[in-house]
């Protein structure tokens, strides 16, 4: 860099694609958009062709709260593209680590729609699994047992629309939030609904959620396959549907990676960290199971009950 100049030097093809990198960021900023590390990633990856215009990001709100002043839009390529895709598909999986927007969005999608008059209902579930560790018997009504799973669910929809809204949409019976277990039999027609924290359901509940939708309805499912709490993590519905539904018609896929976490700098050095010294340790596990594990018995059938 000489002063306000940029000189690229190096082969022809090299220079063409640096030149178009450096145009869709100096687009961005000047349409008042922070720059972060994980746009800067998408851009060079190409993934600014997938959306509209990358400088159009601060453009592009996806919830505003005339009460609380507070205005929601993507704050990288890849949430753009998120946020397009529950646009313009009926079913979209967000699947990425922890830090990247992807219930934050799917909630401020469907107070949006809900606002615009698209949806009559909000529908939001969780598979209800302990993160590691045995709480025990609760005290409480089903309310108040389940309260401790879904409180994220509600810490992210007071933050965009304020706590007695929420309260006056739950009474009003536009906003249901319950475990993933109860919403077996439902038909949700004219709604938007999110399951979150999916890579905690079994394939048979991907299964029943999916089947769940009815007449003019959406569906986000979000997860992160590498914070599987699941007894059998091989069991997780969220990773076998990406094979199940690969290719389907107006079911859309969005992969968010470590340079997409919007959270404090160092979330991103953490999730790179636990993933290289996860993968050190699933390779040793496997030699280590393979030279003094127990032998499998041939004269019982291989699997569990499902």
């Amino acid at each position: 860099m000489r002063g306000d100049e940029i000189i690229v030097a190096g082969a022809s093809r090299h220079i063409e694609e640096l030149t178009s990198v450096l145009e869709t960021l100096i687009r961005m900023a000047r349409g008042g958009h922070h720059l972060t590390e994980g746009d800067v990633v998408s851009v060079i990856r190409g993934d600014s062709q997938k959306s509209a215009d990358a400088g159009s990001l601060d453009e592009t709100t996806v919830y505003y709260s005339a009460s609380r002043r507070n205005r929601v839009t993507p704050r990288s390529i890849r949430q753009k593209e998120y946020v397009d895709a529950i646009r313009d598909s009926d079913v979209v999986f967000a699947i990425g680590p922890a830090g990247t927007g992807k219930t934050y969005l799917a909630m401020a999608m469907a107070l949006a729609a809900l606002k615009n008059g698209d949806v009559e209902k909000i529908y939001v579930s969780r598979p209800v699994v302990e993160a590691g560790e045995n709480l025990g018997f609760l005290p409480g009504d089903l309310k108040e047992k389940i309260d401790p799973y879904i409180r994220p669910i509600f810490d992210a929809l007071t933050h965009m629309a304020g706590k007695e809204k929420v309260q006056r949409m739950i009474e009003a019976d536009l906003l249901e939030i319950a475990p993933l277990a109860y919403m077996r039999g439902r038909t949700l027609n004219n709604a938007f609904a999110v399951l979150d924290e999916a890579q905690n359901s079994t394939v048979m509940q991907m299964k029943m959620f999916l089947t769940r939708l009815g007449v003019n309805s959406k569906a986000v499912i979000t997860g992160d396959i590498t914070q599987i709490d699941l007894d059998d993590p091989d069991r997780s519905g969220l990773v076998a549907v990406r094979d199940i539904l690969d290719g389907v018609e107006g079911i859309r896929f969005v992969t968010f990676g470590e340079e997409d976490v919007v959270r404090h700098r160092l979330v991103k050095s953490i999730i790179k960290a636990f993933s290289a010294h996860g993968g050190r340790n699933a390779a040793g596990g496997r030699k280590r199971n393979s030279d003094t594990g127990p032998k499998a018995d041939p004269s019982k059938p291989e699997g569990g009950d499902e």
